[in-house]
Order: C-alpha cells, then sequence, then structure tokens
C-alpha cells in the first residue's frame, strides 16, 4: 500500500512539473482577445504566417464567442491562402460563408475563393516566367470560374465584381484552349472523331472566345481525314462567313491578343490586394 502511494504522488508530481513546462512554453498565456488578433495581424504584416495561424486558431479556441471569433474565422481563410494551404483556406472560408450567410464581408469569402483557386495550379516558375497553362488539368479553374460566378450572382454590386468578371473572361477563353489543345492532341494521334467532338464542343459552349476559330479548323481536319466531305465544307463555310464578318478579331480591352501567359501574368498584379 505504500509503494502504490508513493508511485501515485511521484506521478502526480511528474505531471504537475509537465504542466508547469507547458504552461512556461505557452507564450499566449493570459492573453485577451485584442492581444491575439494584433499579434496575428502584427505577424501577418511580417509575412510570418504561419504564426499568424497559430495565433488566429487560438484566439478562436480560447474566446470562441467574442468579438473577434467571426472576424478571425475570415482572416485566418487569407492567412492559410498565403502560407500556401489551399485547401484549409478552401474549408476555412466555406465554413465563414456556411456560418454567416448575411455578414458583410461574406462577399469577400466568395471573392478570396475563387482567388484562391484561382492561383492553384500556378507553380513558383510561372509566376516569374509566363507560361500556357491551358494546357494543364482545367479542375481548379473551373472550380474558380464557379466561385467568381457565384459571387456575381448573389452580390452583383460587390466591390469585388469587376474583377471577378474579367477573371472570368480569362478563365473561359483558358477552358476554351485546354478543348483545343486536347483536339490537337486526338489529331495527331489520329482519333478524329475525338478531336472533331471537342471542336465542336468548343464551338458551342465557348462561343465568342479565340479558341473558336482553331476548333473550327480541327473540325475541318478531322472531317478531311474521316472523308466527311460534307461536313467539313459545312465547317469550312461556318468559318469563312465568321471571319468575313469579323468575328474572331478580339481587340476589345478584355479580349486582347496577346499570349495567354502574358494574360495571367497581368491578372496575377491584380492579386496585390
Amino acid at each position: 500500500m505504500a509503494r502504490s502511494a508513493t508511485l501515485l504522488a511521484f506521478l502526480l508530481l511528474l505531471l504537475s512539473g509537465c504542466s508547469s513546462l507547458l504552461d512556461e512554453e505557452d507564450e499566449t498565456k493570459g492573453w485577451s482577445a485584442q492581444k491575439f488578433y494584433n499579434e496575428a495581424k502584427a505577424a501577418m504584416a511580417d509575412g510570418d504566417y504561419e504564426r499568424a495561424i497559430r495565433y488566429y486558431e487560438g484566439l478562436e479556441a480560447r474566446y470562441p464567442f467574442g468579438n473577434y471569433a467571426t472576424q478571425v474565422q475570415l482572416d485566418v481563410g487569407y492567412a492559410y491562402y498565403k502560407n500556401n494551404q489551399p485547401d484549409s483556406a478552401i474549408a476555412a472560408l466555406n465554413r465563414f460563408i456556411k456560418l454567416h450567410p448575411r455578414n458583410p464581408f461574406v462577399d469577400y469569402a466568395y471573392y478570396l475563393k475563387g482567388i484562391v483557386n484561382f492561383n492553384q495550379n500556378l507553380s513558383f516558375i510561372s509566376r516569374f516566367a509566363p507560361t500556357d497553362i491551358s494546357q494543364r488539368d482545367p479542375g481548379t479553374a473551373m472550380d474558380a470560374f464557379r466561385d467568381f460566378s457565384e459571387l456575381l450572382q448573389r452580390f452583383p454590386d460587390s466591390q469585388y465584381a469587376p474583377d471577378a468578371r474579367k477573371r472570368m473572361i480569362y478563365l473561359r477563353n483558358n477552358l476554351a484552349m485546354h478543348e483545343v489543345h486536347a483536339g490537337s492532341y486526338y489529331l495527331r494521334k489520329g482519333a478524329y472523331l475525338a478531336a472533331a467532338n471537342r471542336g465542336a464542343y468548343v464551338v458551342e459552349k465557348f462561343q465568342r472566345t479565340p479558341a473558336v476559330k482553331p476548333a473550327l479548323l480541327i473540325m475541318i481536319r478531322a472531317y478531311d481525314a474521316m472523308g466527311l466531305t460534307g461536313l467539313a465544307q459545312d465547317t469550312r463555310r461556318v468559318l469563312a462567313l465568321n471571319e468575313a464578318k469579323g468575328v474572331f478579331k478580339f481587340n476589345t480591352r478584355e479580349q486582347e491578343e496577346k499570349s495567354w501567359g502574358k494574360e495571367l501574368w497581368d491578372f496575377l498584379e491584380l492579386d496585390k490586394n
């Protein structure tokens, strides 16, 4: 019995020591909600996003019903984005939208979701050496397009709406060019029916984009290769008619004829906010 009591006392002393050590290592012990928030903002300003995330999460855990709780749920989404944690950023923003659908900053949550997906498949190299990302997997581009579209549907007068519209134009053009690249690939492989179908999809779903003309050319080559002379001739007439009308001239401010990489570079300049 005496040995058991001694052992129990020793374990309690050991646990007490560990607890004291943890308390000493916890720099945030005794911090107020305002102290947490100020330190998190300072960490963000310093570019120390991991530390900012730790403080934001600590604030919400310790003061879940305080004055800063709602704002922190949005701010931590931005911190995750800046820390190159897109999945965590999307999860945080979705949570904010679900919990606070009428919050005055919920339009920003939708916009930031679009920004996260817009940039998610950009590598370090593509930020400094613009490349044709229309050849990559379009999954996150489609997610970004849907995010911006939802923003415009729900908040057409949002301060973020003009930028969202510009990005949607870029994304739509890029998605169309992805289909053109796929059609070209099928042509090279001799899969002419698949190539023709890709071209037809662009013509049907992505009208008034720079991808329509190359899509029609893919269709003509595919029909010729399959011996479908009538369809090839019809497609040539459509191409000639639209060229005569100047349909393929994209000279507006939003659809300049410049490389996709250069256009991406321009849009990235908008990410400074």
